[in-house]
Order: C-alpha cells, then sequence, then structure tokens
C-alpha cells in the first residue's frame, strides 16, 4: 500500500523553504551566539573559529531574510560597524534552537554534562522545548502526532501519482 503522503506535492513545502535559509550548518551556530548574546562580528569570528567568509555570508542570509537586522554602532576612535540583532521573526527561532540543543544534550553531550542550560530568567527553572496542540493538550508526544494536508496543500496529479 502506498503511503497517501504521496498524493500532495512537496513543492510549496514549508521545511523545504526554511531550510534553505536554516539549513547549512554555520546558520545555527550563528544564531546559538546572537541568542547567548553575541553580537558583533569580530566576536562571533573569534568565538567559533567560524572563517570570515562563511560568517560574512551567513549574517547576510539572514539579514537578508529577515532573521537579523544589522544595528550600527561606534566604538571611540573606530570606524562605524554593526552588530547583528534578532528580529521578531529570529526570535521565534528560539524555540527550534531548543529543541535541538536539547536533543544534542540527551545523545552528544560529554560526559560530565552538557555545556548550557536555558532556565527560566524569573525563577531559575529549566526550559524545554515540548509539543502542544491548540485544544491545550501539554507535552503532546511525537507519535501522537499526525500529519495531514494543510490548507496549502496542493494535491498531485493522477500522472504525477
Amino acid at each position: 500500500m502506498r503511503p497517501r503522503a504521496l498524493e500532495w506535492s512537496v513543492e510549496n513545502c514549508t521545511i523545504g523553504r526554511a531550510m534553505a535559509i536554516l539549513g547549512e550548518r554555520w546558520t545555527l551556530v550563528v544564531l546559538r551566539e546572537v541568542f547567548n548574546g553575541i553580537f558583533r562580528f569580530d566576536d562571533m569570528r573569534e568565538r567559533t573559529g567560524m572563517p570570515r567568509q562563511v560568517l560574512t555570508n551567513r549574517l547576510g542570509v539572514l539579514v537578508d531574510n529577515g532573521i537579523l537586522r544589522r544595528v550600527p554602532y561606534r566604538e571611540p576612535g573606530s570606524r562605524a560597524r554593526d552588530e547583528y540583532r534578532l528580529t521578531e521573526k529570529g526570535f521565534d527561532l528560539y524555540p527550534l534552537i531548543v529543541a535541538v540543543r536539547e536533543w544534542g544534550d540527551r545523545y552528544l553531550a560529554d560526559p560530565g554534562g552538557p555545556p548550557l542550560e536555558t532556565v527560566h530568567r524569573d525563577c531559575g527553572a529549566h526550559v524545554h522545548a515540548t509539543l502542544v496542540c491548540e485544544a491545550g493538550h501539554h507535552e503532546v508526544a511525537p507519535r501522537d502526532v499526525v500529519p495531514r494536508p494543510g490548507p496549502g496543500a496542493i494535491r498531485r496529479t493522477p500522472a504525477e501519482v
């Protein structure tokens, strides 16, 4: 029996579109740095060891896609430069970063434990990425979630299937 998903096109898949922006390895590293309060090019380069041109390209993609914005600053006696700050679109990626970090902590951390924790600023308790449904069910298990065609789904023609 063929999976029903084959009846639907993936030409307008938003996961594919998101990965066209976020899918390069260094992109999430840049986002990690900005979420950790590293906003300046030289600081990012120093902390990550990323090649200059790669960092320039990644920052450009994130700015061009409205995830980061440039904010000018000038150190006394120096030329004007830019910091890179998150936009609302960028802040919306934080659950993704937390989920990736949690997966890495679970499967890839050193024996001493993870190098970073995410905690609630007000109370200090750990923060986690979880699945919730609109009806108010919290911590929905991945096996309890099913995909279905959304309002923008495009049905493939019989010749395409």
